[in-house]
């Protein structure tokens, strides 16, 4: 098993849950990796401020690397980054918060393995324990805000809902994953057991786009 890895780092649950279960083991977490294509200025995976993500860096205590992509050469451009991290953070692993979706998998292990480096996916698991992973998920006690939602899959009325038992109860209601797995939402975590403060922030606008509504988020 990788000793010194990079965690693949949207700002949500997933690679939330993929930093607390590598903190109990022997590895060592040298840095956070966001891809932020240079179009937006913002994530790639969340469309989220990147001033989001440094805060949850300066929080939890652990340096964040975006990688300015492009999107036609997203891949190109991350496999370039992740070598070199590699170098500069003496790394062996890179850790994705990939659940059951065999497509992320793949994209994964080969970009890992263009740089040198070996794959890890903490949460891999079958789709029918995603109710069981979003249980535990709370269970930690961290707390999770959602801040996208997908159009046609669920309502945008569960943006600004926090991940709880109220929250687990109405999504097994739908038809969605209650994971989030294929996109149907998206979450930012601000505080939990390994932060050293919560981040405050306020809500602004819900913004529509044509696949999703996302709720602004402000430090």
């Amino acid at each position: 098993m990788p000793k010194r890895i990079a965690l693949s780092w949207s700002g949500g649950k997933d690679c939330m849950m993929v930093f607390h279960i590598l903190k109990k083991q022997p590895v060592d977490i040298a840095c956070l990796i966001t891809t932020a294509p240079i179009e937006t200025g913002r994530t790639f995976g969340h469309d989220e401020k990147m001033e989001l993500i440094e805060a949850q860096s300066k929080a939890l205590g652990v340096p964040v690397h975006f990688i300015r992509c492009r999107y036609d050469h997203y891949t190109e451009d991350f496999i370039r980054d992740l070598h070199e991290l590699k170098e500069s953070f003496q790394l062996d692993g890179v850790a994705y918060g990939d659940i059951y979706t065999d497509a992320h998998f793949e994209w994964g292990e080969n970009t890992a393995a263009a740089a040198g480096l070996s794959a890890l996916f903490p949460l891999r698991a079958e789709p029918d324990q995603a109710s069981r992973m979003l249980e535990e998920f709370i269970d930690t006690q961290y707390k999770a805000f959602i801040i996208r939602t997908r159009k046609g899959v669920i309502s945008p009325k569960f943006l600004g809902r926090t991940l709880d038992a109220s929250f687990t109860a109405d999504i097994a209601q739908t038809d969605c994953c209650p994971m989030g797995e294929k996109g149907e939402f998206h979450t930012f975590v601000y505080d939990g057991p390994l932060f050293q403060h919560p981040i405050s922030f306020r809500t602004g606008d819900v913004l529509e786009s044509d696949a999703s509504f996302r709720l602004e988020l402000f430090l």
